[in-house]
């Protein structure tokens, strides 16, 4: 199933559901602004896609403006975790470089359905967009030296090195090894998305939000030397978020 297959089911999913909630009380109770956080899982990332920072300023009735910070690791569609054959250890073969996106969004928050007080749930459109920095570091491998178990070096992953072939590499290097040496790529990103909120207390925010991102670089982005390597990484998305509101 391509990736236009599974955005279409998703947001026919959503759609089905906001139309059945649509008999819902539209007795609402105000608020102003609002800051939730949330932990991050989609189609580039990991167990843990990143984490997810927003913060909500009323406008009028039905629109909301908002500031949003977004921190993810992005990976490579061919990332597949291998283990060592002598240590049992595992690492990504191929990889040469991490992707840690920091993402800065300005947008506006479309309420399409209003919550009864301490009932119900309020849906949102979300449309977001804005500059991406994205901080390319060395991916180390710990490789043995003169096939030897208790001699080993830490390196970036090189293809073109004969010592970092598969059955020479132990495992990964340390966590932030080499994050001195990282790279700045400049780019921009675009979302859109649905926001269901489920708490059910004025002052706390509880829900989750679904949908899409288109993450850009104005350059290529190499995370795997040996495979193709593009600028742009789009991505679904499924966020849990937890905030206060007033």
């Amino acid at each position: 199933m391509g990736l236009s297959t599974k955005i279409s089911l998703v947001f026919c999913f959503l759609i089905v559901g906001t139309i059945t909630l649509y008999g819902q009380s539209t007795d609402s109770y105000d608020y102003n602004s609002e800051f939730t956080w949330g932990i991050n899982k989609n189609s580039s990332g990991g167990l843990i896609g990143g984490f997810v920072f927003k913060k909500a300023r009323k406008l009028n009735t039905w629109m909301f403006e908002t500031f949003n910070l977004e921190i993810m690791n992005v990976k490579h569609p061919q990332e597949v975790r291998r283990s060592s054959n002598s240590t049992g250890s595992y690492f990504i073969f191929g990889k040469s470089n991490y992707l840690y996106a920091i993402r800065f969004q300005y947008g506006r928050d479309f309420i399409l359905f209003k919550k009864a007080s301490q009932q119900g749930v309020e849906v949102k459109l979300v449309t977001a967009a804005g500059p991406s920095i994205g901080i390319v570091a060395p991916y180390f491998i710990e490789r043995s030296v003169d096939n030897s178990l208790f001699a080993t070096k830490n390196e970036q992953y090189d293809p073109e090195n004969r010592d970092h072939s598969f059955n020479n590499i132990l495992g990964t290097g340390h966590i932030f090894e080499g994050l001195g040496n990282s790279k700045i790529q400049l780019g921009a990103n675009l979302k859109a998305g649905l926001n269901f909120e489920l708490g059910t207390l004025k002052s706390q925010v509880t829900g989750f939000e679904v949908g899409f991102l288109m993450d850009t670089y104005f350059n290529k982005v190499v995370l795997m030397p040996s495979s193709i390597n593009n600028r742009v990484f789009p991505t679904i998305f499924f966020t849990l978020f937890y905030g206060t509101r007033k």
